[in-house]
């Protein structure tokens, strides 16, 4: 029997997993502000299209434009410069694993914010389980000293505290308005967009199109998929499925992140990596098992 919850969660798991290594190949030759940028142009763009079709655009929509510049700064903005800014100073194992604090950050946010969602002790135990592996995954009790940087881990935590605050402000104040996904996140990325243009220096942002790997990663793998397609399926997940469910999605970026970093970068998956993994799916499992 087809598991729809399932299949939204290895899905953006593999997209979400895959973005490290295209955010450290782009920040070879943009800053992490201007990799943001293109991140949000090029997701923003098939997602106009697609609200233009789908005709669910609406011009009165604009009275909840503080709730869309919220979540264009937690959801966007922040979100997308700590993960780029940590992707480029970390190695990217270390940079993977620190993103499964997402699921901690919403779930401590739930708790605190969200009275409808019901703190079991299974959800606890598989948040606590699901951190676990990523604490080993990122090999922080191995690691050599001169190899954990500072600014990048504080880079990755702030916007890891970032888009797991953006779970609970949407479930709390955004799903509510009842509008189409495809509206919603077109309206978070205008307003990520209209707050870069400013704050964008854009000097030297042309360097990325002369490396064609690079480029297509940034305007596919970040744009496209991390982005646009991204967002309407999270949508989706966090109206269907509640604020943590969707939240729990965030524990799967760290062992795609593993694996490409095997298979592309040449990094050693040891045998803490792989009792790690089943960790991280073990919580997720009793995240999803909350309700039972």
């Amino acid at each position: 029997m087809f598991n729809l919850s399932f299949f939204i969660v290895l899905a953006l798991g593999v997209i979400w997993g895959s973005n490290f290594i295209y955010m450290k190949m782009a920040a070879v030759y943009l800053d992490p502000m201007q990799v943001t940028f293109y991140r949000v142009v090029f997701g923003l763009f098939p997602v106009v299209i697609y609200a233009i079709y789908k005709k669910v655009l609406k011009l009165e929509d604009l009275k909840y434009s503080i709730h869309f510049f919220v979540m264009s700064l937690l959801a966007a903005v922040i979100y997308y410069y700590g993960f780029v800014k940590g992707s480029a100073l970390l190695l990217s194992g270390i940079a993977g694993a620190l993103s499964g604090l997402i699921p901690v950050f919403s779930f401590l946010l739930a708790a605190l914010f969200l009275k409808e969602e019901k703190i079991t002790a299974k959800a606890f135990l598989g948040v606590l389980i699901g951190f676990l592996g990523v604490v080993l995954i990122s090999g922080v009790f191995n690691e050599n000293l001169e190899n954990v940087n500072l600014e990048g881990t504080v880079a990755i935590i702030v916007g890891s505290l970032s888009v797991g605050a953006s779970f609970i402000y949407a479930k709390r104040f955004i799903m509510p308005l009842n509008l189409n996904p495809a509206a919603l996140t077109t309206y978070q990325l205008s307003y990520a967009l209209l707050l870069m243009l400013i704050i964008v220096d854009f000097e030297g942002i042309n360097n990325i199109w002369q490396d064609t790997h690079s480029a297509l990663g940034m305007v596919f793998g970040l744009g496209i998929f991390g982005t646009g397609i991204a967002y309407i399926m999270y949508y989706y997940a966090i109206k269907k499925f509640g604020a943590l469910l969707a939240s729990s999605i965030t524990y799967l970026p760290p062992i795609v992140a593993l694996v490409i970093g095997f298979f592309i970068v040449g990094e050693e998956i040891k045998i803490i990596d792989f009792i790690a993994t089943g960790l991280i799916f073990f919580g997720v499992f009793l995240i999803n098992k909350r309700k039972a």
